[in-house]
C-alpha cells in the first residue's frame, strides 16, 4: 500500500526577477509557477463542499473546479473552467487583488497560508495561450438583437464577451488606438505585459465581438445617436474615471508635474517603457517624487525608477494605511523606491524656467479615523521642509470625466459626476446601462468585470426576457 503524499502546508513561492535586474528593465516581475510547482500548490487545496472563496470572487469563478482540473495535469481545460465566467483569466491573475477577495475567505487563510488562486488562475490561462490550446466555447444562435459597449477596459470587455456567447451583435467604441482601456494605458508593463491584453481582447474578437477605435463617445458619437441612428437596442458605458484629482496647493502648473493618469498612459501608449527605441514626449527625472500610496502611485514610482529617477512616495498617512497591495510596497521597496511617510505635500516649487525643482511638505501624525475608516492626518506645526526634485507626479485618485455624461440627456449622476445606476447597472436612461469605475468611482479590475457581468445578465433579461441570477450571484 503507497504511502498518501503529505500535503505542503505553505504556498508555493513564485519565482521573480531579482530586484536590481528588473529595477532596470520593464520585464515582468513574476516569473510565473512551472506546471510542477502550480500542481504541487494546487494540490493543497482542500475542495470544500462550500467552497468559500467562490463568494469572495466578483465573477464567480468556479475556484475548486479549475484548481482540481491542475492537480491532474488538465491545465488547459483548467482556463477553459475559469473561462465559463470569466473572460480575461490571463490578467485577473496578475493584477487583481486576490488576497482581498476570493483568497481572504479561504478556510487555509485562518493560518495565513491561504490557496494562492491568482497564481494558479495565471498558470493555467498562460499554459493555455502559450501553448496554443485555446477553443472557442459555443455560442447561442443570433438572437437579433445588437448591444453597443462605450469604452473597453474591464467591465466593458466582460459585457461584450457575455453578450456575444449569448448571441448578441456586439460592438465595442474605443477612444483610443489601442482596445483595454486602463489594462492598457494604466497597468505598467511590467506588471501585465500590453501583449497579454491584446490576446486576451484578440480572444473576444475571434468571439465574434467587433472593435471600433478612434470613436469618442460624447464627441464622435452619442449615446442616443446609437440607440436611435446606429440602430443599438441597449447601450453600456463602461468608460471609467480617468479625470485627474488635484492637490490644490501652489506650483501645480509648473513644468514636469504630471499627474500619474498622464504619466502612465504617455508611458505605455506612447512606449516610453522602450526608449530609446521610442523617444516619447515625457519628463524623464532625475529625481522623482510620486505623491499618494495607492496601486496607482506604485505603478507610476515603479516606472519612474526604470526611466532613470531616483523616487520618493510622499504619503501623509503611515505604512498600515497605505491602500496599496502589500505586493505592490514590497516590489517598490524591493527596487529602490523610498518611502517618506506621514509627509503631506503643501507647494510645488519652481525655478526660473517654471520647472520642477521641489517639493515643500509638512510633517504629519495621526488623529481619529475619518469616513475612509483610517486615522486622519494632522499638519505638525512648524514641520515644514523640502524635498528636491525635478519631476512630480501626483496619484491621489481620479474622477469621472464630463465628456459623455454631460452629453448624454437622461442619465442621472451624483454629486461626484459618477453614473446613477441600480446594483444590475441599469441607469435613468432607457435602454441605457452603466458599470465599473465611471458608477463607483475607482476600484479594481475585478469589481469592474464583476459589475460587467451582472449588467449583460440584466440586459440579456431586459431583451430576452431570459430571467437573471439572484441578487450577488
Amino acid at each position: 500500500m503507497t504511502e498518501k503524499k503529505q500535503r505542503r502546508k505553505d504556498r508555493v513561492p513564485m519565482p521573480e526577477q531579482d530586484p536590481k535586474a528588473r529595477a532596470k528593465n520593464f520585464l515582468e516581475v513574476p516569473l510565473g509557477y512551472t506546471p510542477e510547482m502550480a500542481e504541487e500548490e494546487a494540490g493543497r487545496c482542500l475542495q470544500c463542499k462550500v467552497p468559500a472563496c467562490v463568494c469572495g470572487c466578483p465573477v464567480n469563478i468556479n475556484i475548486p473546479g479549475f484548481i482540481k482540473l491542475i492537480t491532474e495535469k488538465k491545465y488547459a481545460e483548467a482556463a477553459r473552467k475559469i473561462k465559463e465566467t470569466n473572460a480575461l483569466p490571463a490578467v485577473c491573475g496578475r493584477v487583481c487583488p486576490q488576497e482581498t477577495q476570493c483568497e481572504q475567505h479561504c478556510v487555509l487563510n485562518k493560518m495565513g497560508r491561504a490557496i494562492a488562486i491568482g497564481r494558479l488562475e495565471r498558470f493555467a490561462a498562460d499554459y493555455e495561450r502559450e501553448n496554443n490550446l485555446i477553443q472557442l466555447p459555443s455560442k447561442a444562435k443570433p438572437n437579433g438583437k445588437r448591444v453597443a459597449v462605450v469604452g473597453s477596459g474591464p467591465s466593458g470587455l466582460t459585457v461584450a464577451g457575455d453578450l456575444v456567447l449569448l448571441g448578441y451583435d456586439v460592438t465595442i467604441f474605443e477612444a483610443f488606438h489601442k482596445p483595454g482601456g486602463v489594462l492598457m494605458y494604466g497597468i505598467p508593463e511590467f506588471r501585465l505585459p500590453k501583449d497579454i491584453v491584446e490576446k486576451e481582447v484578440d480572444y473576444l474578437v475571434r468571439l465574434g465581438v467587433h472593435l471600433k477605435l478612434n470613436e469618442i463617445a460624447g464627441r464622435t458619437v452619442s449615446v442616443d445617436e446609437l440607440l436611435s441612428e446606429r440602430g443599438f437596442d441597449a447601450v453600456f458605458i463602461g468608460v471609467g474615471a480617468g479625470l485627474p484629482k488635484f492637490l490644490g496647493i501652489p506650483g501645480e502648473n509648473f513644468g514636469g508635474m504630471y499627474s500619474a493618469n498622464e504619466y502612465l498612459t504617455r508611458s505605455n501608449l506612447m512606449k516610453a517603457y522602450r526608449f530609446p527605441e521610442y523617444d516619447t514626449p515625457i519628463v524623464r527625472g532625475k529625481r522623482v517624487c510620486v505623491i499618494g500610496g495607492g496601486n496607482v502611485a506604485m505603478d507610476a514610482a515603479r516606472t519612474a525608477l526604470r526611466l532613470g529617477g531616483d523616487v520618493t512616495i510622499v504619503y501623509r498617512r503611515s505604512r498600515e494605511e497605505m491602500p496599496a497591495r502589500k505586493e505592490e510596497i514590497h516590489h517598490a521597496e524591493e527596487e529602490g523606491v523610498k518611502l517618506r511617510l506621514l509627509t503631506n505635500p503643501v507647494e510645488v516649487l519652481g525655478n526660473e524656467k517654471k520647472m520642477v525643482s521641489g517639493l515643500r511638505c509638512s510633517k504629519m501624525e495621526l488623529g481619529e479615523p475619518d469616513e475612509s475608516g483610517r486615522r486622519k492626518p494632522v499638519p505638525v506645526p512648524d514641520s515644514d521642509f523640502v524635498i528636491e526634485c525635478d519631476l512630480v507626479i501626483n496619484a491621489i485618485g481620479a474622477g469621472a470625466n464630463p465628456l459623455l455624461t454631460t452629453s448624454t440627456a437622461g442619465l442621472e449622476l451624483n454629486k461626484w459626476g459618477y453614473i446613477v445606476a441600480d446594483e444590475w447597472g441599469l441607469t435613468r436612461k432607457d435602454r441605457v446601462w452603466a458599470g465599473g469605475d465611471i458608477v463607483t468611482g475607482m476600484a479594481t479590475v475585478i469589481e469592474a468585470m464583476g459589475a460587467g457581468k451582472k449588467a449583460a445578465a440584466d440586459i440579456h433579461e431586459k431583451l430576452m426576457g431570459v430571467k437573471k441570477p439572484a441578487a450577488g450571484r
